[in-house]
């Protein structure tokens, strides 16, 4: 399905975004872990997450879907049912990597999981060290691609090193360091703790040490049950980014979005921002803060010009789904905008590198790819043309965005692959058109 996103006037109003797409997965997970009910208030109704619910169910979790909430009644940590056939992760890498977890440690259970042609070209080696060094066997194509398979067994504890930033595969291994004496993860730089947070929360043995400049190592210890009463899932601040590029974008624009989720380590794109001279005003969570909550505010998005500006590879895991974004406000900044270590965009939905350089290059856009990042030679405009989505749901979205902004409009090749995260996107537009 195509769509056409023509130049807009100022984006004027208030609305909110969707709820965020990460704390929902987790949330789904860990509560069918629970021994008692959980209730989640502002579960995303998306592709992604559907294709969670319905995993989780297939394990043998009751989800009752109410007008305002769900809730979710659990099988226990060591109770997960054999399913009846593969288990369908649709496009959901985040489902994909952190599942293996739980499963790993479901003793006799022996779980298939797989799902669309954009997973079966995303690699499981990074899960599959570790859950092996712990005891577990996956089986995969020799290559290490989805289809796979998860024997479950009794794990022992490891300390492990994340060889790449991947806030999915510490999840993976804080959730089956649960059945463990003792598992240490430890990261080379910050990546988004919302798995950590809920399960403190849950009542999990969790201890934080380090700090962000220093390295964070988080160690799990043995736990006998999950106790989390209820999840209120903030909005999401990935989604809140491609609304806020439009607001900073669109001349005249002023918006303001409410609720948004501020976790620190999820808005790594507002500090790129600042530097770029962007007006994005809010109550940001600080720097290095670890707890239980997640924290939210109000941002107010003006428009104004914009600088290009330096992402260094230590801000890359802090920003991983925004880089899209600053490739494109990169095109009307003053001077030159240069992403590093961002290699791990090669391995989203699509070769978010490549397909993010070939797509703003179409547009018109003075732009060129390295093997970990991008350098764009900011001339201050955006033709337009015709953008193709490669059924990578950020790249949809910013190719409206690129419309919005643009001289002549940008025709979307693809525009459903946006299902998968902002199913309301072209809506909440419309509402923001003056």
């Amino acid at each position: 399905m195509n769509a056409r996103f023509e130049p807009s006037g100022p984006l004027r109003g208030r609305l909110s975004v969707p709820p965020d797409k990460s704390i929902s997965h987790r949330a789904a997970i860990i509560s069918a872990m629970a021994s008692e009910p959980v209730r989640i208030r502002g579960y995303l109704e998306a592709a992604d997450t559907h294709s969670t619910l319905s995993a989780v169910r297939q394990l043998g979790a009751i989800v009752e879907e109410r007008s305002d909430e769900l809730v979710v009644r659990g099988v226990g940590l060591r109770h997960a049912q054999l399913p009846p056939g593969r288990i369908d992760v649709g496009n959901a890498g985040t489902l994909m990597r952190l599942l293996p977890g739980w499963l790993a440690f479901q003793q006799g259970g022996v779980f298939e999981l797989d799902g669309d042609d954009s997973i079966r070209r995303r690699p499981i080696d990074r899960i599959a060290e570790p859950l092996e060094l712990m005891g577990a066997t996956i089986e995969a194509r020799e290559d290490r691609f989805p289809p796979f398979v998860v024997h479950g067994a009794q794990l022992s504890g490891i300390d492990y090193r994340l060889p790449v930033a991947s806030a999915q595969v510490k999840s993976c291994v804080l959730l089956a360091g649960l059945a463990t004496a003792r598992t240490t993860v430890t990261e080379p730089v910050p990546t988004r703790d919302h798995t950590e947070r809920m399960l403190l929360r849950a009542a999990a043995a969790l201890e934080r040490e380090g700090d962000h400049s220093s390295g964070l190592r988080t160690t799990i210890r043995n736990t006998d049950e999950l106790e989390l009463d209820e999840v209120d899932v903030p909005g999401d601040f990935s989604s809140a980014a491609f609304l806020i590029a439009a607001g900073v974008l669109v001349k005249g624009s002023r918006l303001t979005l409410d609720g948004v989720g501020v976790n620190w380590t999820r808005t790594g794109f507002m500090r790129i921002l600042e530097r770029m001279g962007a007006i994005v005003i809010g109550d940001l969570e600080t720097v290095g803060v670890f707890g239980p909550d997640e924290p939210t505010s109000d941002l107010d998005i003006s428009s104004g010009p914009i600088e290009g500006t330096v992402v260094e590879p230590d801000e890359v895991p802090l920003a991983i789904d925004e880089l899209p974004l600053v490739a494109l406000l990169g095109c009307f900044a003053e001077g030159e905008t240069v992403v590093r270590g961002a290699q791990e965009l090669r391995v989203k939905e699509s070769d978010r590198i490549a397909t993010v350089v070939e797509g703003l290059r179409d547009l018109g856009a003075q732009i060129e790819a390295s093997p970990d990042g991008f350098t764009v030679h900011g001339t201050g405009e955006l033709r337009g043309g015709t953008l193709y989505a490669h059924g990578d749901h950020r790249l949809a979205l910013l190719g409206a965005v690129a419309g919005l902004a643009s001289i002549e409009g940008v025709e979307v090749v693809g525009v459903e692959a946006a299902q998968v995260s902002y199913p309301r996107f072209a809506d909440d537009l419309a509402q923001l058109v003056s």
